[in-house]
């Protein structure tokens, strides 16, 4: 069987838990024979690991003058004729006119280079919704010159290019759903974010979520079939050994951590108040905040307006092996996430033999025993559980040990092979 996947980021260039997550299944699929995966992202840049797996980065793939025949529009198209001028995405009507290929008497346009590809930042910026199009139209391309079984979409920003995909080829389209826009925006959602989300679940013939309460929105909040949406739990990577090499610590202080997104969704100012009321109560501890995001700044001025700053310290963006070693340095990790769908560092956290405390509103609390849970806006019960582990060495080393052993049962081939059943069923159904 051979997949074809869209993704957004691929390891060593990853910003977050997706592209994390969307390794992870990857060599978990490469793990069984009968299996090749295509990854597609919009940017490689050549030092990715294709040990494992076939890479295509979008804006290596030769786009001008191709010959696409679009049998499944509503209007055939012969070639995508590729101009130095960029058509601009205007609004969401004709974002989708061109992604679904329900084209006028004119050709699709993008710009490409002089080597007839086209440019992506492969990044989350201004340009996003532009990149997104300019996706799909390659992965137009990339459909018709693959052969492949099966679609595999992964988030809302590869949804138009796994649809894009579909149209192409005929092939069924499996999406996989990371995160909704109900959990980034708190609710208040972007509706040409939500009109993308809603277009690739109808498109989808199967729909994998990383946890129940994200299967849960996509049935209630965009009117998606149960029978249609499964769910398959993330799983976490085997640590490396130079991952456990880290130097001894050379200091008396407690750390608790945040390590993550500094936005609304992670819940960054109820583990700043967290911390307070812990520092009310004993001074031998220092509290991290390891990431980067939209309320960094914001943030940095609460903690400050509360009088903790010698007490807690940012480190900014993470990535690779500072982010074990900011782990192994931890007594104690903190996820006071608003609306988490999964949340894969909590493992990570307990690989690394440190204690953990989660949200009640995280999909990782549906598979996790030994870890505290609490709700994201309980303070008092966040603060009490962290001074608890701190201050009681046979709590936190109960956690250490049942906590590992649990981790390690959560393995990335057993959530493949759940994935490659879903797999068989559908192309099964699409016969």
């Amino acid at each position: 069987m051979r997949v074809l996947m869209f993704g957004w980021e691929f390891p060593p260039h990853i910003a977050g838990g997706l592209g994390t997550a969307s390794y992870g299944l990857t060599r978990g699929l490469a793990s069984h024979r009968d299996i090749e995966v295509i990854f597609v992202v919009p940017k490689a840049y050549g030092d990715e690991d294709q040990s494992m797996v076939r890479l295509i980065g979008a804006n290596t793939v030769p786009v001008a003058f191709k010959k696409v025949q679009y049998k499944y529009f509503r209007k055939p198209v012969a070639k995508i004729e590729v101009f130095s001028r960029l058509v601009p995405y205007t609004d969401p009507d004709e974002f989708w006119k061109m992604t679904r290929g329900e084209v006028a008497d004119t050709d699709v346009l993008i710009s490409t280079n002089k080597h007839g590809k086209v440019d992506f930042t492969g990044s989350y910026g201004a340009t996003l919704m532009e990149e997104i199009h300019k996706y799909s139209v390659v992965a137009q391309v990339i459909a018709s010159e693959q052969k492949f079984d099966i679609i595999h979409a992964h988030d809302w920003l590869a949804y138009p290019a796994g649809m894009a995909a579909k149209a192409v080829s005929g092939k069924p389209l499996v999406i996989h759903v990371h995160a909704t826009d109900f959990d980034r925006s708190g609710g208040n959602v972007n509706p040409v974010v939500y009109a993308m989300e809603k277009e690739g679940m109808d498109a989808a013939d199967k729909i994998i979520t990383v946890s129940n309460l994200t299967r849960d929105i996509v049935i209630n909040r965009y009117n998606i079939d149960p029978g249609k949406v499964e769910t398959v739990y993330n799983a976490v990577e085997p640590l490396h050994h130079s991952e456990f090499d880290i130097p001894g610590r050379s200091y008396d202080d407690k750390i608790v951590t945040f390590l993550g997104r500094i936005t609304m969704q992670k819940g960054p100012e109820y583990f700043i108040e967290a911390a307070r009321m812990v520092l009310s109560r004993m001074h031998n501890v220092r509290f991290v905040m390891a990431g980067s995001g939209d309320m960094m700044e914001r943030m940095m001025r609460h903690a400050a307006a509360l009088k903790i700053t010698d007490r807690f310290h940012f480190t900014g963006f993470l990535r690779g092996n500072d982010v074990f070693t900011m782990l192994r340095m931890s007594d104690v990790y903190v996820m006071p996430s608003v609306s988490e769908p999964f949340g894969i560092s909590p493992l990570e956290a307990m690989q690394s033999n440190v204690p953990v405390i989660i949200s009640k509103q995280s999909g990782v609390a549906e598979v996790l025993t030994h870890a505290v849970k609490v709700d994201f806006w309980d303070i008092e019960a966040m603060a009490d559980a962290i001074y608890g582990i701190l201050t009681y060495p046979a709590l936190s080393r109960m956690f250490i040990m049942n906590g590992k052993e649990e981790v390690d049962e959560l393995k990335w081939e057993k959530a493949a092979g759940h994935v490659k059943s879903i797999y068989s069923e559908v192309l099964q159904q699409t016969r």
